[in-house]
């Protein structure tokens, strides 16, 4: 985008994921990333546990391709490479305040990662800024997720893929299902808001 000026024209850079409406640069982007992290972490202390399976249903999905599409692709991957190390490195916040290596659900952890990364690219190119196009961009992230923690399910409890989809995807659709339709919802309603603001 450009303004014209009495000195010129001056290029000015428009936002094209959420975090580019927060002023400050560096500086802004070391506190998003950091709390993103932090959010997911929050979001996974929500957990039910299944008797049937090792993988808990937990809140983490929702913030992961939230900071995704708010940060961008770069912002996002890092925020949840630092969720992953810091937990490794003994953080309590992995689903249900454990940390370590969980050895059943550790393909979920790697795929946030994958998943985030997918949705904040996505979301640069403004597909996050209307429930129709948030919807997809969604699917996509979940889709991402699962290609990398369903088969590191299977290899990690020694069962084939039918039965680590049976265990590690099947039961976690509806929720998803949920958190992809809160997801949608908020971002563009964030763009409407930011909008807003920013013309007023």
């Amino acid at each position: 985008m450009e303004l014209s000026s009495p000195a010129g024209t001056v290029a000015v850079r428009r936002p094209t994921v959420l975090a580019d409406t927060v002023p400050g640069a560096l500086v802004r982007d070391i506190a998003l990333v950091l709390g993103a992290a932090a959010f997911v972490g929050a979001l996974s202390q929500l957990v039910i546990h299944l008797p049937f399976t090792p993988v808990p249903i937990t809140g983490q999905t929702l913030g992961v391709v939230l900071a995704g599409c708010a940060l961008g692709w770069r912002r996002a991957a890092i925020s949840m490479t630092f969720y992953l190390l810091v937990g490794l490195a003994g953080i309590p916040w992995f689903a249900g305040h454990t940390s370590g290596w969980p050895v059943a659900s550790g393909g979920y952890l790697v795929g946030f990662i994958a998943a985030a990364a997918v949705c904040g690219w996505l979301a640069e190119r403004g597909n996050d800024r209307t429930v129709l196009r948030s919807v997809p961009t969604m699917v996509i992230g979940e889709i991402v997720l699962y290609v990398i923690a369903v088969p590191w399910l299977a290899v990690a409890i020694h069962v084939n893929l039918g039965k680590a989809i049976a265990l590690g995807l099947t039961p976690f659709l509806a929720g998803d299902a949920v958190k992809m339709a809160i997801a949608a919802g908020l971002l563009p309603a964030t763009w409407r808001l930011v909008g807003t603001s920013r013309k007023g």
